[in-house]
């Protein structure tokens, strides 16, 4: 079974892809991750994406493909893979749909985990993390007990990730709209799309991922 999530940043694309990883025994393959391992193998491939990361360019669609190709060919993915992070536009759509269809292998589900804006951007922007052992919080959802004190450990410091600034997310979402969710009428029309509530909790979201995958596959 072969899945690729779509879905904005901070929609749960990769809690839902480690839960579907466990539960069926799929291979959870992230864009950035096999770029990152393709650089640190030294292969031909490799140092082509290295020269081009360390120039500040984007990897074309064409490198992707390869990279996807050789690793669903690996033994691991022989029960399938889940995609998260690509495709990102229409082009790197078509040409995963070319490539598996060489391999004589179809994408089996498209998820959408969509979103309302205005949530996703007051749950990303709330949250917070206990600089010390790194319990997580939100303003509104989940601060701590004590104002200032971690529940967990009791230390007073804590982190914000840069990226989580209302204005960062903001642009980000504008990306997506603008770039990937075109992507999601390509899927539709092939009858392969499903949309999930990513703004649901964990497991209600989990929930609706069964109904459409089936029983889990793993015990």
């Amino acid at each position: 079974m072969n899945i690729v999530l779509l879905g904005p940043p901070g929609a749960g694309k990769g809690t839902q892809a480690r839960l579907i990883q466990d539960g069926w025994g799929l291979v959870q393959l992230s864009s950035g991750d096999m770029l990152r391992a393709a650089v640190a193998s030294g292969s031909p491939l490799g140092q082509r994406v290295r020269q081009m990361m360390e120039a500040g360019q984007l990897v074309p669609d064409d490198v992707i493909i390869v990279m996807i190709k050789e690793r669903i060919a690996r033994p691991d993915c022989k029960s399938g893979f889940i995609l998260d992070g690509f495709p990102r536009s229409v082009p790197q759509a078509e040409a995963l749909d070319r490539m598996l269809a060489e391999k004589g292998l179809k994408l089996d589900h498209v998820i959408e985990m969509a979103v309302d804006e205005a949530a996703l951007i007051d749950r990303i922007t709330g949250r917070f993390t206990c600089a010390k052992c790194g319990a997580g919080y939100h303003d509104r959802t989940k601060p701590t007990k004590i104002p200032g004190i971690c529940d967990v450990c009791g230390a007073g410091e804590f982190t914000r990730r840069a990226d989580d600034k209302p204005e960062t997310v903001k642009a980000r979402l504008a990306a997506y709209h603008a770039r990937t969710a075109p992507i999601l009428p390509y899927y539709r029309a092939r009858g392969a799309l499903k949309s999930v509530d990513g703004m649901a909790d964990i497991d209600v979201a989990a929930a609706a991922v069964r109904e459409i995958l089936g029983p889990p596959k793993v015990s």
